[in-house]
């Protein structure tokens, strides 16, 4: 039996998110098991590159893995149509962001406009229900609090807490994690158990929608290549040190391909779009005290205006969470303090807040506090 942590209605209809993954087919065959009326749904992208030869989730492939999962659990099975939500909310973004000198993760994206937006409202409108995905967290009901919170899950290497935050609170209500309190390795135990075709699939651990060549090669293929403009190398003296190809091809703490050569070790540790600069420098430049960041979700909690929360916080996925002062600023907008300088601030990525397992919400990150300048803060 599944441990739910939560008031559980078996009248409900479940609809399963099934990408054509050994996670989603698995959740598909637990609901079932447990006695739910159980229905498949795949989001078709449209955007598999044939010359791909990773596995890919919502594209040909993985809807007719899905499709197929669905017919051996016996459960009916619908694809629906997202090519336009993709481009939408995800693709314009990745490729304006990348192009700002910025490094974006679309699948926070992806969650939170996809599968936890669109998909799920489209769920609502056919009756309600719970909508089930194979991501690896928990949704947990806090009696105490009266509200539902969501908790890391009990495998720490695959939990997927750090792309789920940007969830919208309200959504808690209605979505299952079935696999949070499992191990990978008894998933693919229950998929051999439900002798379903994709027990052994390999996991992709890259963006769905980016070809075997890589993100740049993608943007090229979308948008040409004049949007690599070239401009100036900068170092931490302010001197010019070379040329850069685009903003595109660089992130925070980058150190390799950088293509000049100084006698030394210089990485990337500020991106300027306004002029189109890249800044160049020794290690110590990397450091950063703090960070603006945007897009605030509480998730779990309430952040009042004004109010400084201590908690465990990560800039990066599978980076080791440490501790830092969040203070919301309002308009969605948050000042966090660390205890301990920290490198390789990246605007772009995301800032998720803990406390224990619970995921208290997060941030997309605007700008480290440590080169900031006045004209920024009064913007911001």
């Amino acid at each position: 039996m599944l441990t739910f942590n939560r008031p559980i209605d078996k009248s409900k209809k479940v609809y399963v998110a099934m990408s054509g993954g050994v996670d989603s087919s698995v959740v598909a065959g637990l609901m079932k098991e447990e006695g739910f009326d159980v229905i498949g749904v795949t989001m078709c992208f449209s955007i598999t590159h044939p010359d791909s030869k990773k596995p890919s989730c919502c594209g040909v492939d993985g809807i007719q893995d899905a499709k197929r999962a669905a017919q051996i659990i016996g459960i009916p099975h619908y694809v629906l149509d997202f090519a336009k939500d993709i481009n939408e909310y995800i693709i314009d973004n990745f490729t304006s962001e990348y192009l700002s000198g910025r490094t974006p993760n679309p699948c926070v994206r992806c969650n939170q406009y996809l599968k936890f937006g669109t998909l799920y409202e489209k769920v609502k409108s056919l009756g309600g229900g719970y909508l089930a995905t194979g991501h690896y967290a928990k949704i947990h009901y806090n009696e105490d609090k009266n509200c539902f919170e969501m908790k890391k899950a009990v495998d720490d290497r695959k939990c997927q807490s750090y792309f789920l935050y940007s969830m919208k609170k309200h959504t808690l209500d209605d979505v299952l994690f079935p696999l949070g309190d499992l191990t990978k390795q008894e998933v693919r135990e229950l998929a051999h158990r439900y002798q379903l075709n994709t027990a052994d699939k390999p996991e992709s651990q890259d963006i769905c929608f980016v070809p075997d060549a890589g993100y740049k090669k993608f943007i090229e293929d979308r948008l040409g290549t004049d949007v690599f403009v070239s401009g100036r190398f900068v170092n931490e003296k302010g001197e010019v040190v070379g040329e850069h190809k685009g903003l595109a091809n660089y992130t925070i703490g980058q150190r390799d391909k950088l293509g000049i050569a100084l006698g030394k070790p210089v990485y990337v540790y500020k991106i300027d779009k306004e002029t189109n600069t890249v800044y160049v420098g020794p290690k110590t430049c990397l450091y950063s005290s703090g960070l603006y960041a945007s897009h605030f979700n509480p998730v779990s909690r309430e952040f009042p205006e004004g109010k400084t929360v201590e908690a465990e916080i990560r800039i990066r996925y599978n980076a080791p969470e440490f501790r830092a002062y969040i203070t919301y600023l309002g308009e969605d907008k948050a000042k966090i303090e660390f205890q301990d300088p920290q490198m390789s601030v990246t605007p772009g990525q995301s800032v998720v807040f803990y406390d224990g397992d619970v995921i208290l919400g997060g941030a997309i990150i605007e700008e480290p506090i440590k080169y900031h300048t006045q004209e920024f803060i009064e913007t911001f």
